[in-house]
Order: structure tokens, then C-alpha cells, then sequence
């Protein structure tokens, strides 16, 4: 579904990506790991067509979208759905106003047509009888749910989520990572996952792919990257349990 080839992208003088390759499976689930400052919403970034890269080609769906125009690539972005890190609600705007801007603002669908579909995608995220809340009156989990409700309006071919997990709880960590796999079963959708979070990777991902210096030092399904021969990685793995066993 989405190749990236030997893309290379700096800001000033700093080198994020350095012949960057990956390959992102159609209908497959696949995180891309590393460490604060790696290059991960960057990558995502280039996937969408929201940066250029400095060098290097991006196909996806078949097409290469890094000299397309800004209206081609509007076209591109309509195959994406795409969960932040914060969910990025607008604050002013309750659920259903936040869940719903994707069709007013893509499709003429009526106002009837519009209120079901809402209503559809908040129950299939777990979420009921919150239209009229305002973000600010949702717990974190209660955020995501919404933003992931927005992000499947448009019914995307890919999924991309930034950090689902950051700043939430184990439990609803747990929740997030069931709410992904069940996402993924029903709409059996690609889905790419940026996170450093090692337990929410091998729950969920077919494909985990380590990001260093610029570079995917490792790519492989969940059991083979646990056996990774490369010493960041055992590095990284490392850490994690030492954090895990601190906490």
C-alpha cells in the first residue's frame, strides 16, 4: 500500500531521514518504533503528503506522490484517516460537531444521513450518548475514541495513528490497543502505528519496523524483532523492561 524509497529529509542543518525504506503491507498492521526525536511524525508527515522529502520517492496506492500538485495531493490525502497524539478536538466543538466536520466538509450528504453516520461511528468506538460534551469534559481515552471516530468518517483505506497511548493509563492503554484490533478486523484497513510503546506494538502490530538515525535498522514481525541481532534494538527492548519493572 505505501512504499517509501531512499528518502532523505533534513531541517537546517539537522539530518532526520537518511535513506529512509520502508514498505507497508496492504491490509496489515505495522508500528514504527524509536526513540523521542527519530523522525516518526516526520515519517508520517511525508506519508501524507504534508511534507516533501529532500530526496527519494513515496508511493502510494500505486501512486508517487512527492512531485504531485496540491490538488492532486487532496485527492491522496482522502485515503487517509489519521488519530494524533492528542486527538487534536477542536476545543470549541462538541463530539458530534467534532466527529461529523470530516462529511461536511467533504461530501453533500444530508443532515439526517450525517447525524446516523455519527451516531454509527460512536457506538462502534465505544462511545454513546456524548454529542452535546465538549472536549475538555472527556477523560484521555474518551479523546481518543472521538478522534478515531472522526478520523474513519471518510471510510480511508489507510489508518495512521501518532502515539495513540501516550499519556494514558494501563488500562486504557489496554482499551486503545483492543479498540485498534477491532478497528482493523472490521475494516480490515492498512494501519500504520507510530509509537514507542514496545507492549502496544507486539499486541497489535503484523510488522514492527525500528527506527534509527534516520534509518529502519529493523523490520520484522513481532517475534522475530524480539530476537533482533541489532544492538539498538536490544537496547531499546532493554529499556522498556526497565521502565516497565521501575513502574
Amino acid at each position: 500500500m505505501i512504499e517509501v524509497l531512499n528518502v532523505s529529509k533534513a531541517f537546517g542543518t539537522q539530518q532526520v531521514l537518511d535513506e529512509l525504506n520502508i514498505s507497508i503491507e496492504e491490509g496489515k498492521i505495522t508500528a514504527i518504533m524509536g526513540p523521542s526525536g527519530t523522525g516518526k511524525s516526520v515519517t508520517l508527515k511525508l506519508l501524507m503528503g504534508l511534507l516533501k522529502p529532500d530526496r527519494g520517492e513515496i508511493v502510494v496506492d500505486s501512486q508517487e506522490i512527492t512531485h504531485m500538485s496540491a490538488h492532486e495531493l487532496n485527492k491522496i490525502r482522502r485515503k487517509f484517516g489519521m488519530l494524533f497524539q492528542d486527538a487534536a478536538l477542536f476545543d470549541d466543538m462538541n463530539v458530534f460537531e467534532n466527529v461529523s466536520f470530516p462529511l461536511y466538509e467533504h461530501t453533500r450528504l444530508s443532515d439526517e444521513e450525517i447525524s446516523r453516520r455519527v451516531e454509527d461511528k460512536l457506538i462502534e468506538v465505544g462511545l454513546e450518548n456524548v454529542n452535546d460534551k465538549l472536549p475538555a469534559e472527556l477523560s484521555g481515552g474518551m479523546r481518543k475514541r472521538v478522534g478515531l471516530a472522526r478520523a474513519l468518517m471518510l471510510d480511508p483505506k489507510i489508518l495512521l495513528f501518532d502515539e495513540p497511548t501516550t499519556g494514558l493509563d494501563p488500562i486504557i492503554t489496554s482499551q486503545i490497543a483492543e479498540l485498534i484490533l477491532k478497528t482493523h478486523h472490521r475494516h480490515k484497513m492498512t494501519i500504520v502505528l507510530i509509537s514507542h510503546d514496545l507492549s502496544l506494538s507486539y499486541r497489535v502490530a503484523d510488522y514492527i519496523g525500528m527506527l534509527y538515525r534516520g534509518k529502519i535498522v529493523e523490520f520484522s514481525t513481532p517475534g522475530l524483532f524480539r530476537q533482533s541481532k541489532q544492538p539498538f534494538v536490544q537496547q531499546f527492548i532493554g529499556a522498556q523492561i526497565d521502565h516497565e519493572q521501575q513502574t
